[in-house]
Order: structure tokens, then sequence, then C-alpha cells
């Protein structure tokens, strides 16, 4: 109930603050409050990957499986990684219309988003093909541990080893922070405002596995 207050207070106020409040990007311009909203879905994709590999790692370790449905918390999570990466991409898509003119260049970080998501793509085809092997779980969470260890490369390493067009507002010629203060509250509350929002989310996918499980043995005992 606590995130659910937070989500709603604090999604609303990060709208308001972004296309109201905080001014315009110098160079940018307009363009510049999407800035507001494709860091902190961008950052949230991370989260939830990183998220959905850490119940993976505590399912493997749980030996005598005393906590239930973590399998299923870790593929709550990356669905909803995999949601807040297509966000990621759309909202990427729209600033590279603005900027250069054609909304993809195959830029180190597009290229790098886009193999991301063809990465955990494939972790739902896996989890449908191996439906009826007994060992289904086990694969399933070792990919998602492989799959957490190779997102750092993809959203933080590759991007800055190679050129990019990608613009980088909140960083100066001198690679110093340069950011104002409103522009910093503003998307500070909206980093916080989106990660809230998937917590809220993915509480609530974990309440409808547990029903759904409860059914199932319910159905199973009948």
């Amino acid at each position: 109930m606590k995130i659910a207050m937070l989500v709603y207070i604090l999604m609303p106020l990060s709208i308001i603050l972004a296309f109201l409040w905080v001014p315009p990007a110098q160079f940018l311009g307009e363009a510049s409050r999407i800035l507001y909203f494709h860091v902190p879905v961008a950052m949230v994709s991370v989260i939830a990957f990183f998220v959905s590999g850490i119940y993976s790692i505590i399912y493997l370790y749980d030996k005598e499986k005393k906590y239930k449905l973590l399998e299923e918390k870790s593929f709550n999570s990356a669905r909803i990684g995999i949601l807040f990466t297509i966000l990621t991409i759309i909202t990427g898509s729209i600033w590279a219309k603005i900027s250069w003119g054609t909304y993809w260049n195959w830029d180190p970080r597009e290229s790098s988003i886009i193999i991301l998501l063809l990465i955990y793509l494939a972790y739902f085809s896996l989890r449908s093909a191996l439906s009826n092997n007994s060992n289904k779980n086990m694969l399933t969470s070792t990919y998602l541990i492989f799959a957490m260890i190779v997102v750092p490369f993809f959203v933080f390493i590759i991007p800055r080893v190679y050129p990019s067009l990608h613009p980088d507002p909140i960083i100066n010629a001198n690679r110093e922070i340069n950011l104002e203060e409103k522009m910093r509250l503003t998307l500070l509350i909206s980093v916080i405002s989106f990660t809230m929002l998937f917590f809220y989310i993915f509480n609530l996918t974990n309440k409808l596995s547990i029903i759904t499980d409860k059914i199932e043995e319910k159905n199973y005992e009948e």
C-alpha cells in the first residue's frame, strides 16, 4: 500500500515537473523533456533484469525449495524488464528522430539495447520450449543468471567503448556534470517514480502468481 501511494503521488508529480516546471536543456530544446522518461525507463529495465537474476540465484541456492514461486518471481521481473526495455527503445527512437532526423541509426547504444532485448526474448522462448521438462526451472534460472551477468556489458561498457551519436545532455564537453538544479531534481524524482512503479507492478504480478498457484493446487486436489 505504501508503494502504491508513492506511485500515485510521484508519477503525476514527475510528469508535471517534466513538462511544466523544468526548463528545456541547452541545444536540445523542448525535445530534452523526453530525457525525464527515457532515462528512468532504461534504468528500471536494468533493475528488473537484475532482480530476476537475483531471484534465480536464490532459487538455485534453495536446494530444499523452502521458498515457493521464486522462479515465478524471476519470470515476472524479467517480463516487466522486457516491457521497460521496449519503452526505452520507443522513447529513444523518438529522441533520435528529433535529434538525428531518423528513428534508427544502429548507434552502439541502440544496437546494445536490441541485443539485450533479444537475449531476454530468448529466455521466454526457452521457458516455453521447456514447459514439460522437469528441469525447466533450473535451466531457465541458470539462463537468467548468465543474462544478468552480460547486462552491464551491453548497458554500461560497450556503448562507451565505441563512438556514439547518442546525446548526453547531462554531461558537458569536459565530461563534467552540467545539470541545472531544477533538471537534476526532476530527473531524480522521475527515476524514483519509475522505480517505485516497477516494484508496484512487480508486487501485483507476484500476488497474481500466488493466487494462480493456489487455484491450480485446489484444482489438482479435486
